[in-house]
This record gives structure tokens, sequence and C-alpha cells, in this order.
């Protein structure tokens, strides 16, 4: 199944630095998007983006995690010709990775 059906996500920048933000759309979704998102699943989706360190912060109260992708923005917004200099685009990018089905009983977005 496709990550935008069990979460949505916001994307952010700094200088070179790009964060994205999934936030799960039913708390009980929250502990498998813990055990499948992880910085080597999001490097991995993101093959293009320059190499970099990349941190995962978890947001229990909120169900979300939080990644930051370092060095992936070619300078920031003021420097690089990118066409997306602010890595807006990096959230809807990473809605579109595959991750395992949850057990059927948590499908439910209510």
């Amino acid at each position: 199944m496709k990550l935008h059906e069990l979460a949505h996500a916001r994307s952010g920048d700094k200088g070179s630095t790009a964060d994205i933000s999934v936030i799960a759309y039913h708390p009980a979704h929250y502990p498998h998007l813990r055990t499948h998102l992880t910085p080597d699943r999001i490097r991995a989706h993101f093959p293009d983006l320059p190499p970099g360190p990349i941190d995962r912060y978890e947001i229990p109260s909120l169900h979300a995690l939080k990644f930051v992708l370092h060095g992936v923005l070619d300078g920031g917004v003021t420097r690089s010709l990118r066409l997306d200099a602010h890595g807006k685009s990096l959230a809807a990018c990473l809605l579109e990775m595959d991750v395992p089905a949850p057990f059927p009983a948590l499908f439910s977005k209510d």
C-alpha cells in the first residue's frame, strides 16, 4: 500500500537542509510507521538526492515522525537553481512510498 493511505506529510527547508514530517491519520498507525519509516528507507526512496545524513525524530504525542535530510537542497533557496529549492515537493514524493499494510483492523482513517 502507499504511505498516503496511512498518513499525510509536510515538508520545509532551512538552507541546504530539508525536513519532512509524516503524521499518521490514526494513532493506531503510528507504531506501524515507526517500524517501516527508517532513515535508510527514506534514503532509498530518494536515490537522486545528494548523499547526506538523515535524522529521524519521533513525536509520539502527535503520532508523527520528522526526518531531517542534511545537504539535499544544493545550498538552499537563495543559492540553488533547483526547480524545488524549498524541497516542498519532497513530502508529496514520500507519500508515494510503498509500505507494508498494517493489520486489516487498522485500515480505517477514523
